[in-house]
């Protein structure tokens, strides 16, 4: 069982393979690139624990000269200072132009390697590895790379296609359930924003708050669909000119939260579910879609064992001025995407502050 998702884009296409147990084929899988022998793997230390042997070692038997980056793991390190050391390692190792980063590792080690791949020698080669579900369906996929700055979430960045997304369902064995949950944020995205029937088989399910509460062909439905959600609007908008801002659903006020409390208490995931929550109220309260579907989406998200309300001690006043320092602001006003039927949404800049700052005191708890 194994599904092949192609990214057309203008200069950039390339491939998303999904197969179990697949992780030893991917030297084979990079060799018809055309990439220089050289290869640097940057992974944290528990994932390169659990998978940089098997890696290094299909790699080395593809013909590529191999050495390896850690950084710990953690929102925290997703900085300039360790794109610096990055680029150190690459100097030490001799990289050229020619050569490859590989990210191995979630969504903090693919935007970090990316965004070093963007930037060393003004662009080498970078191939996605993910090996969280949240990296798997959303953060490797598209081009977006970067990192963090103190007063906001991926300031810093730059659009950088890989050469190559390559996921096996079955690391997620290791993945802590909180980190499962965390995916499962960006799935339901995916359902809520352009795949109804993805949400429907979601919500069909008995329990989706652990790798093994899956079965392994709604795990692969679960990972094709969403990609193939990410690649379809990725390709008609790579650099989010338009559409692909429909992709921030959730992600507005929950940049706000994770930025409000320090990038380490409110994963990502978690704080773009209960973003997911407040923008369903603002569109209720906005009469863009019912009663029923805003409880359905907030059902399903509780199903995940996800978060559903802002934490208490965060202030109202404090979330709305973060939002000024995200990204999507222009000419002062905050864009949010808000549903307005399972499967649609939209993207405005007319939401009322004081219709927003209800909706943050209504969900505090």
């Amino acid at each position: 069982m194994s599904s092949l998702i192609a990214v057309n884009l203008p200069d950039n296409s390339y491939n998303i393979a999904i197969a179990p147990d697949s992780l030893s084929q991917l030297g084979e899988q990079m060799r018809p690139l055309g990439l220089g022998h050289k290869v640097l793997v940057i992974s944290n230390p528990e994932i390169f624990h659990h998978y940089g042997a098997i890696i290094v070692q299909s790699l080395e038997q593809a013909g590529y000269t191999v050495s390896s980056h850690l950084i710990p793991a953690g929102e925290s390190y997703k900085t300039l200072d360790s794109i610096a050391r990055i680029y150190d390692t690459a100097l030490q190792h001799r990289l050229e132009r020619s050569s490859t980063l590989v990210a191995l590792g979630g969504g903090v080690i693919g935007d970090l390697t990316g965004f070093a791949a963007a930037t060393w020698l003004r662009g080498i080669n970078f191939v996605q590895v993910p090996t969280s579900l949240l990296a798997m369906v959303d953060a490797s996929v598209g081009g977006k790379t970067g990192v963090n700055h103190p007063q906001g979430k991926n300031l810093i960045g730059a659009f950088y296609q890989p050469k190559l997304v390559f996921i096996d369902p079955q690391v997620l064995r290791t993945l802590p359930p909180r980190e499962f949950r965390a995916g499962m944020a960006e799935v339901i995205k995916y359902g809520v924003i352009w795949d109804e029937d993805l949400f429907t088989q979601l919500e069909k399910a008995d329990r989706l708050q652990d790798f093994s509460d899956l079965e392994a062909e709604l795990l692969q439905v679960i990972l094709t669909r969403s990609c193939q959600a990410k690649a379809d609007v990725v390709s008609q908008d790579e650099r989010e000119s338009g559409l692909r801002a429909i992709l921030n659903y959730g992600h507005t006020i929950g940049h706000a939260i994770e930025s409000l409390t320090g990038y380490s208490r409110i994963n990502h995931g978690e704080a773009v579910g209960i973003g997911m929550v407040a923008a369903g109220a603002i569109a209720l309260k906005m009469q863009l879609w019912t009663e029923p579907e805003a409880s359905r989406q907030n059902a399903l998200i509780s199903k995940t064992g996800l978060l559903t309300h802002i934490p208490e001690d965060l202030d109202t006043g404090a979330i709305v001025e973060s939002l000024q320092m995200d990204k999507k602001v222009k000419s002062g006003k905050v864009r949010f995407i808000l549903p307005t039927q399972l499967g649609k949404v939209k993207i405005t800049d007319e939401v009322p502050n004081d219709l927003l700052g209800q909706v943050i005191d209504e969900l505090k708890q």
